[in-house]
């Protein structure tokens, strides 16, 4: 009942799964909830100090179910990691709206739900909502219309949490990662786009999963304890000005 927990949505891998493994180490339970319940028990089935639930974050009463779960499990949540999302590119004239509302429903709604659900558990320990959106909610880019909306309606989806939620003691800030180097990025970036981002990126490489993973840590930690309604940047520096010419660039 004194251990501070944590539930980390699409914990099967990548970020989520970086970021349920950084909590574990520093001595968190953590409820890690994915809808691909394969990957997921996989990946549980190594880690101590876990609960796994199977739930799709775009579902209200799968939602319900899984929050009940976790704090009658738990006996507290501390903090709520809204990392569950979908990408889907292409350009405007060819998303239909139904591709459009996919996006939506997992990127926008599961925020949404997941959140409204936990807001009277962290009320009650004071606890922090960390949301992840993206690089492509702070800065347009082509072929994202449903992506980069989602995200950025998730950044403000986060102030809005830190306005009604702080008189509360409960903080909600957002991430929003640059290009990481997942093994799905990597299998769908030609060495030409991999080229172009080391080009735009001051720090002129990918990140990785841990590197945005210790960004989520710390947000849910006492250490940020007067840190809320912000998006902090874990890119590189990707959202900066321009860097100059690649052709100048060691």
């Amino acid at each position: 009942m004194t251990r501070k927990t944590v539930i980390v949505t699409g914990a099967a891998r990548g970020i989520g799964l970086a970021a349920a493994k950084q909590f574990l180490a520093e001595g968190r339970q953590v409820a890690m909830i994915d809808r691909d319940g394969e990957a997921l028990m996989a990946e549980v089935a190594q880690l101590k100090n876990v609960l796994p639930v199977v739930c799709d974050v775009s579902q209200p009463d799968q939602v319900a179910a899984m929050m009940a779960e976790c704090a009658e499990h738990f006996g507290r949540i501390d903090a709520l990691v809204n990392n569950a999302g979908v990408a889907d590119f292409g350009p405007i004239e060819e998303t239909g709206f139904d591709r459009w509302r996919r996006v939506m429903e997992t990127n926008l709604d599961g925020v949404f739900l997941c959140s409204q659900a936990a807001i009277p558990h962290l009320k009650e320990t004071a606890g922090a909502i960390v949301n992840i959106a993206s690089i492509s909610g702070l800065r347009a880019s082509t072929l994202r219309v449903a992506y980069g909306t989602s995200k950025a309606a998730v950044i403000h989806l986060t102030q809005q949490q830190a306005a009604e939620l702080g008189e509360h003691g409960v903080r909600a800030n957002c991430v929003a990662p640059g290009p990481v180097r997942t093994k799905l990025a990597m299998a769908v970036h030609s060495q030409e786009i991999i080229d172009a981002y080391h080009d735009a990126i001051p720090l002129n490489r990918y990140g990785s999963e841990d590197e945005i993973a210790s960004v989520i840590v710390f947000l849910c930690s006492d250490k940020a304890s007067y840190v809320t309604g912000q998006t902090i940047a874990s890119d590189g520096g990707f959202q900066s000005t321009g860097v100059g010419l690649p052709a100048l660039r060691k």
